[in-house]
This record gives C-alpha cells, sequence and structure tokens, in this order.
C-alpha cells in the first residue's frame, strides 16, 4: 500500500530544530547560553569601563583607555554575535558543538586578558583602587560562573585562571589581607562551580529522561502508525481494505459540494470461483496476490482501490465521468491480463457497477447500495462489463426493496398460492394434466409475477424456502387429483443447483406416498446454463425416484439439441413464441421438424401459449400431440380442476405424459 493511501496518526514528525524535546543536549546547551551570555558580556563591559574610570589620572592611558577599550569592544562583538537573529533551522548538533567550543576558547582568551590587565593596573592607586581591582576580580568571576551554568568547561577555566591568577598575586604582594581576600574569592567560586556541577547535572538528566521519552513516544507513534496502516489494509493483497474504503468515502463526502463530481465503483471477478474450485484456495490467493499488486499499481491520487472481501474490490475516481470511464475501464483491462499460476495460465474477467455523486446519492451508504445494486445488474444482465447506477435502475431498486421487504415478511404456507392450468390432449381435448403455477398478491405491492418472485427469494436466500413451500402445496393437490392425471413443478435455477433443495423435494415425496410417476419437474434452459454439472446431477437424482424431467421453454436457448442428448429429457415443451408460426407454411414446416426430432428421440411434445383456435387445430395437424394455453384454458384454482375433472372420471380414457 502507498503510504499516501492511509491516513497518519499525526501530521509529521518535528526535526530536531523545530521540537526542543528531540534536541541533541549541545543544541539545548547553546540555546540556554543564547540567554545568558549576553548579560554576561554587558557585566564585563560595564564593570571593565567602571574600573578604568576609577582609575583615570592615576595610571597611564594605555591601561585606562586603550586597552579595557579593547576589551569591552571584543565583548561588545560578543554581545552581538549572541543576541543577533538566527535562523534555527540552522541550529544542529554539529553548529552548537563549534558554537560552544568556540565560546571555551573565548572564555579562556578573555579570563587572561581581564585577569593581566586588572592586575597591571593594582600597581596604581592607593587602598580604595586596590580593594576595587579585589571587588572587579571577585564579582565578574562569579557573575561569569554563574552565566556559563550550562558550559562547565568555560566555568572552570575562568573561575581557576582568574581566581588563581589572583591568589598567586596576592601571595606575591606578601599582604596578609589580600591573601584572605584572595582565598576567600577563591573558596565561593568553588563553591559556585560545585552548584553548577549538580544544576548542569540535573540539566543533563533532565534533557536526558526528556530524550527517552521522546523516543519512546516516536517508538508509540510509529507502533500506531503501523497498527493503522495495518487496520486499514488487506493482509492478502497489501491493498487498502473495506474500512480504509468506507473511511476515504466519508472524508470525501465531508469535503464535497454539490457542484463536485466523483464516482464509487464495485468490481466483481467473473470466472474465480472455478479457480478456487479446479486449481485450490491456494492458487486462488495467488491469483488475488496478482491482481492486486496490478491494482495497486493503478491507484493515485484521485483513483482509490481497495479490497472490500472476497473476489469483491472497490474504487474510488474522483473527476469527471469521462476520466471515470477511462480509468474503470484501465482497471478492468488490467484484471483480464492472464496471470500464470504455476502451469497454468489464468484469465478472469470482471463486472463492474458504477454510482456517481451526486446523482446516485449523497451520503456512503445510499452510494455503496446503488453501486452494488449495478454491480447486480451487470453480473445479471451484462457479466463482463461496467453498468451505470440510472434512473431506471433506480425505480428497479425500489420495487425490489419493496418486494423484498413484502417477502420478507410473508406467510409462505399460507399467502403464496397455486394455480392449476391444463394441458390437454389435442383433438379430443381430454385433461392428461396439469401445471401448477405460482401466484402471489402481496397485501402491499399487489400482484406479483412469479419471475420477480423466484428471483427475491434468490436475492434473500430464501428460495428453498418458497420451493418447498408450494412444493408440499402441490402435492397436497396431486393427492387430490385423478390417479391418471400428472402435475408439473417447475424447479429455478437456484433449485436444480442446490443439493439440499434436491434432497427436500425426494423426501417429501417419499413421504407423500404419491407415484413419483405423476409428477413432472419442469426447467428451463437458461437455468442450467448457471451449472451444468450441478443440474445434470440433480435431474437425474428426480428421475431416478421415477418422476419425469421436462425442458420448458424449448427451442429458445443457444445449445437445447446437446442439452436433449446430455440431460434426462422425457418432455419438451415448445415455447409460446412459435405459436404465432402456425399460420405460416414455413413456420409449420420448422416445427414439424421439432417434432420429428422429438419423437426420433422417444420425447413427447407439449405446446405452450396456444391462444386461438386457428392455433390449437394447426398444433394438431402437425402432429402435436398435447396443448397448453390460455385458449384451451385459463390457470384457475384447484376446486376448479377438480370439478372439471369430475364428469369425466371413469368414463374418459385420459392419455398420459410419457
Amino acid at each position: 500500500m502507498n503510504a499516501r493511501d492511509l491516513p497518519s496518526t499525526k501530521a509529521g514528525h518535528a526535526d530536531a530544530h523545530d521540537d526542543p524535546v528531540v534536541r541533541p543536549l549541545a543544541v539545548m546547551q547553546f540555546l540556554q547560553l543564547r540567554r545568558q551570555l549576553p548579560p554576561m558580556y554587558a557585566l564585563l563591559a560595564i564593570n571593565a569601563a567602571a574600573v578604568a574610570y576609577t582609575h583615570m589620572g592615576l595610571a597611564p592611558q594605555l591601561l585606562t583607555q586603550i586597552i579595557p577599550g579593547i576589551l569591552i569592544m571584543v565583548c561588545a562583538v560578543r554581545f552581538y554575535q549572541w543576541v543577533a537573529p538566527l535562523d534555527m533551522r540552522k541550529v544542529d548538533q554539529p553548529f552548537a558543538e563549534r558554537m560552544l567550543k568556540r565560546t571555551t576558547v573565548m572564555s579562556l582568551v578573555l579570563s587572561i586578558g581581564f585577569l593581566l590587565w586588572a592586575l597591571t593596573l593594582d600597581q596604581y592607586g592607593g587602598l580604595i583602587e586596590h580593594g576595587h581591582i579585589a571587588v572587579f576580580v571577585a564579582i565578574t568571576v562569579l557573575g561569569c560562573i554563574f552565566c556559563l551554568s550550562y558550559l562547565p568547561n568555560a566555568a572552570r577555566i575562568v573561575c581557576y585562571i582568574v581566581l588563581g591568577g589572583f591568589l598567586i598575586y596576592c601571595l606575591a604582594q606578601r599582604q596578609t589581607v589580600l591573601i584572605a581576600i584572595a582565598i576567600n574569592i577563591l573558596l565561593v567560586g568553588i563553591l559556585v562551580l560545585k552548584v553548577n556541577r549538580d544544576s548542569f547535572a540535573a540539566f543533563v538528566n533532565l534533557e536526558r529522561s526528556r530524550h527517552e521519552l521522546q523516543a519512546e513516544r516516536f517508538q508509540a507513534e510509529l507502533l500506531g502508525e503501523e497498527n493503522a496502516r495495518l487496520a486499514q489494509s488487506d493482509m492478502l493483497t497489501q491493498l487498502p481494505n473495506r474500512r480504509f474504503f468506507f473511511a476515504k468515502l466519508e472524508q470525501l463526502l465531508s469535503r464535497s459540494g454539490p457542484d463536485d463530481a466523483f464516482c464509487i465503483g464495485l468490481i466483481d471477478l467473473d470466472r474465480f470461483k472455478p479457480v478456487n474450485d479446479n486449481l485450490g484456495h491456494a492458487q486462488g490467493d495467488r491469483l488475488l496476490q496478482a491482481i492486486g499488486h496490478a491494482l495497486a499499481s493503478l491507484s493515485d491520487a484521485s483513483t482509490r482501490i481497495a479490497r472490500l472481501g472476497g473476489d469483491e474490490f472497490g474504487v474510488i475516481l474522483q473527476g469527471s465521468a469521462a476520466d471515470a470511464e477511462r480509468r474503470i475501464q484501465q482497471i478492468s483491462d488490467r484484471i483480464k491480463c492472464p496471470v500464470q499460476l504455476g502451469d497454468a495460465r489464468i484469465s478472469v474477467g470482471c463486472s463492474i457497477g458504477l454510482a456517481a455523486y451526486p446523482e446516485a446519492g449523497s451520503t456512503a451508504h445510499d452510494l455503496f447500495d446503488r453501486a452494488d445494486f449495478a454491480l447486480y445488474h451487470a453480473k445479471r444482465h451484462a457479466r463482463g462489463g461496467c453498468v451505470h447506477f440510472s434512473a431506471d435502475l433506480e425505480h428497479l431498486i425500489r420495487s425490489e426493496q419493496a418486494l423484498e421487504s413484502a417477502l420478507q415478511g410473508c406467510d409462505f404456507a399460507q399467502d403464496i398460492e397455486l394455480v392449476y392450468q391444463p394441458i390437454v390432449a389435442a383433438g379430443c381435448g381430454s385433461m392428461i394434466g396439469v401445471e401448477a403455477l405460482a401466484r402471489w398478491t402481496s397485501p402491499a405491492i399487489g400482484p406479483v409475477p412469479a419471475e420477480q418472485l423466484f428471483l427475491c427469494a434468490e436475492r434473500l436466500g430464501i428460495a428453498r424456502t418458497v420451493t418447498l413451500a408450494l412444493f408440499d402445496r402441490a402435492l397436497s393437490a396431486l393427492a387430490l387429483l385423478p390417479a391418471k392425471m400428472r402435475l408439473s413443478f417447475n424447479l429455478a435455477a437456484p433449485d436444480i443447483t442446490d443439493g439440499e433443495t434436491i434432497s427436500a423435494l425426494l423426501e417429501r415425496l417419499a413421504q407423500s406416498g404419491i407415484a413419483a410417476e405423476r409428477l413432472v419437474f419442469e426447467v428451463t434452459e437458461t437455468c442450467l446454463i448457471r451449472d451444468f454439472p450441478a443440474a445434470s446431477a440433480a435431474l437425474k437424482r428426480l428421475r431416478a425416484c421415477g418422476a419425469m424431467i421436462a425442458l420448458d421453454d424449448f427451442g429458445t436457448g443457444y445449445s437445447s439439441l446437446s442439452s436433449l442428448h446430455l440431460l434426462p429429457i422425457d418432455i419438451v415443451k415448445i415455447d409460446r413464441t412459435f405459436a404465432a408460426r402456425l399460420s405460416s407454411s414455413k413456420g409449420r414446416k420448422f416445427l414439424g421438424a421439432i417434432l420429428n426430432l422429438a419423437r426420433s428421440l422417444n420425447l413427447e411434445c407439449v405446446f405452450e401459449g396456444i391462444e386461438t383456435e386457428n392455433q390449437s387445430l394447426e398444433a394438431a395437424l402437425i402432429g402435436c400431440k398435447f396443448l397448453q394455453g390460455y385458449f384451451i384454458a385459463m390457470p384457475t384454482s384447484l376446486d376448479n380442476i377438480l370439478e372439471a375433472c369430475e364428469p369425466a372420471i371413469g368414463t374418459t380414457d385420459r392419455k398420459r405424459l410419457a
């Protein structure tokens, strides 16, 4: 993950010269001396001027004007150097060490210079002037020691050179009072040095503690940043994760106005499940890692890509819709690039759903839901493509949300009903079976087409519950129908690819005591395409118990002929769209060819969608034995079917679907 992709726990770490907590000891000494050395040089200059003034007329001009003038000028220059503005960015450890070393040298030079001048000047004047020199030496040295407390070496140099030299000078004078004064001053100086040493040691310990504390804080911050990075990154692909995606989306929404534009996209890999199933999850993880690495190279400040989980990725695209289209196409092309996994070269595709701000929503929840719905629509109707959330999809999502809400509160055993449409023998019109059709009228949204009912049930994960509730109703109806009549029951795609649903159907059929031969399971070819091996295995299980299998909507698929050979089919139901062709000679020949094909395979045919008398006659003339449609009979209740059957029971020879 790029460092720019994840938020830091602090704006940035201070440099050594920006934050006193992390400055080296030499730098801190230098900064303290900048506060204390200017007063020291001022003290030296003022005291020197005072001594020179009191000795004017008593000592040569060299000692009262020239030499003190030079010393005072040096002090003034040093004073200015310490108070002059300084670029603190240049104050690092080497700079501070140079300045400290220079100050120590200057302390040595000035100590010798002032001492020699004072002792030479002491040769002139009377007792008062001699006393003034002694006071000058004592007061000035003690002041300098205090001001140099953050540079102990320089303080010791000043103390030992000046006070030691003054003591030697007094001893040489052989004056007891002067010797006592010198010794007294030296003892005080040594005591002050000790105090300074202890104070400097406390200063060093404090700085060391602050350094250690700062180091611990810095390590804690690094650890916190690493934890934050790990908490917002996907361990497998190293892309940002779902938490980061939503945090970045919320951050973008918080600073976006109605005139700003960006899109969020949800990307779902196509054909990824077979990689896991056939090559193993380890290879599937390697494929995700390769895709994650490829997507990371496309991520920048305006394109944030995250792994949301499984084989789903999210992307935030800032900029115009045209830019978003271009970058989404780049992402799609990169995902489609083949990846070498061991000996296999794998290529997967992706379906993408896009939602634009502010058209699709103004909150993270709304934008994500609409992008997810667009992705769902792409997976079902435009696999491998990109679908933008639009006003039409808005209408669909509202309808489906209302449908889902109604279905979640539905009592399947009571609210969803079955109606039955007769299947009759062509010519005589005798009823040989019925097809059970689901009907649901929701109190909240009104009548719901069966196709929407099952699609909604699949989305909610309750397809099996709905199917089994309807199957129980169908078995109860079949038990009341005449023994020679069959009942056709429709299975949806989730039913025939779910082994547990098939097992439950077989278990209920066995418990009902009804002969399995009376039951026909109808499937459409589009249901088989989803997982053909699983569907084939399920149909074989159903047929093994004695039930029959009908291929519904025959003629509308892309591989109907192969389905007839590969699947255990007993009946084909010619799709209702072919009924209109019965009025033309070419259409009748085409349908006759279908009937001949079915007969050659020992399959029976039922012609659906017969809506006029002419269609009924033409279908019978081309040889179709069984008919179904609104002209034959409308779907009706079980009571009406039973009532229609009663007069004929025992007197009519009903033909069977076999």
